[in-house]
């Protein structure tokens, strides 16, 4: 999909018009991640980044926390725990 926007060249000024688009992409999936919209992998994906490090330390460049609860934690140990038994 394409969007038009109109932006301030006041704010331009700031950008490489070489990478604007691509630096505009990265706001709104870091945006949306924040906001619980999508999840890492989809962040991933979106980006086209090879890895789930690769997510992880592109969040963490945007100081993006990380969204992982109790739950999930219990969830790994479990898992932990299952992968020992076997």
């Amino acid at each position: 999909m394409q969007v038009t926007l109109d932006l301030p060249e006041e704010l331009l000024q700031y950008f490489d018009m070489d990478h604007l688009s691509r630096e505009i992409l990265e706001a709104l999936a870091v945006q949306a991640y924040q906001a619980e919209k999508i999840t890492s992998a989809e962040v991933g994906r979106i980006l086209g980044l090879p890895s789930r490090w690769a997510v992880d330390a592109f969040l963490k460049q945007y100081h993006a926390d990380l969204h992982y609860d109790d739950t999930d934690l219990e969830s790994d140990r479990e898992t932990l725990r299952q992968l020992r038994t076997n």
